[in-house]
């Protein structure tokens, strides 16, 4: 019989061995949490005790372990077109002010997840480009980042099942932009896929090797850190957005204190930031 509960005492330390890791900040009374995301490791690594897979990670040098334990606590799958302001506000203020550019636009997707978010950013390229004949005609670049290294081969294969894309995912756009895959599922079109990157990245490392980009999506990632960490990272994104770059967050997310380094520009019924330059 596997032993799935978390101790107290577990459940402490490894909160803060998840914080050193990647910055996530469990709280209190998380324990089901761990407990629901941690316990089919117990098969996989052949551990009796959650509590036990737990101690091993922290005093172990077991990288494979380690991977799948921030896989599995950092996994989420997400929406299609979350929010829907966010992509319209891309569509119709964004994309206009950075038409004149003799390059590709870069477009950074942090956290991407599962990988809607990059898909729907191209998705939304695409019909800007639809919708104006001739516009960017450099195209754009996509950059989509995540900690979970298992979940970007997924991403980049871009095959979602029946449950994934009635999550937010209309019919027409699904028509539009998807194939049926051999597996029965469907595919992302491969004229989406060419316009998105994967890439591993730990936001609490260096962005340097990423270049600089016009905007940024880094939306409902934050609340998972500490104060002090997210205004590192905002202001490591600051440094990797060109003059005048544009940052989203999530609907409930604010910049803080990184007033200093980033306008708040509403547009109804959403909001963006613009790096001060």
């Amino acid at each position: 019989m596997k032993q799935k509960d978390v101790s107290p005492s577990a459940y402490l330390a490894f909160s803060q061995f998840l914080e050193q890791q990647c910055g996530i900040v469990l709280g209190d009374n998380k324990q089901y949490l761990v407990r629901s995301r941690l316990a089919p490791l117990l098969y996989q690594f052949n551990f009796d005790r959650v509590d036990d897979l737990i101690q091993t990670a922290i005093t172990n040098s077991n990288r494979s372990l380690l991977q799948a334990i921030i896989d599995a606590m950092t996994t989420n799958e997400t929406l299609w077109f979350r929010d829907s302001y966010p992509f319209e506000l891309f569509k119709q203020t964004m994309l206009p002010s950075l038409e004149s550019l003799n390059r590709p636009v870069r477009i950074w997707s942090a956290a991407c997840s599962s990988g809607q978010e990059p898909y729907s950013i191209a998705m939304s390229v695409l019909e800007y480009q639809r919708q104006k004949p001739g516009a960017l005609r450099f195209g754009a670049e996509i950059v989509a980042t995540d900690l979970s290294s298992a979940m970007l081969g997924k991403c980049e294969a871009g095959i979602y099942d029946e449950l994934s894309l009635a999550r937010g995912l209309s019919a027409e756009r699904r028509q539009r932009f998807f194939q049926t895959h051999e597996s029965g599922m469907m595919q992302v079109l491969p004229e989406v896929r060419r316009m998105v990157s994967f890439r591993s990245l730990n936001l609490l490392h260096s962005y340097t090797t990423m270049g600089r980009f016009d905007v940024v999506f880094c939306r409902n990632v934050l609340i998972y850190f500490a104060p002090d960490i997210k205004q590192r990272i905002l202001q490591q994104i600051a440094a990797q957005l060109n003059p005048g770059g544009m940052l989203f967050l999530g609907a409930s997310e604010s910049i803080g204190a990184a007033s200093n380094i980033f306008d708040m520009k509403k547009c109804p019924p959403g909001l963006y930031y613009q790096r001060k330059d």
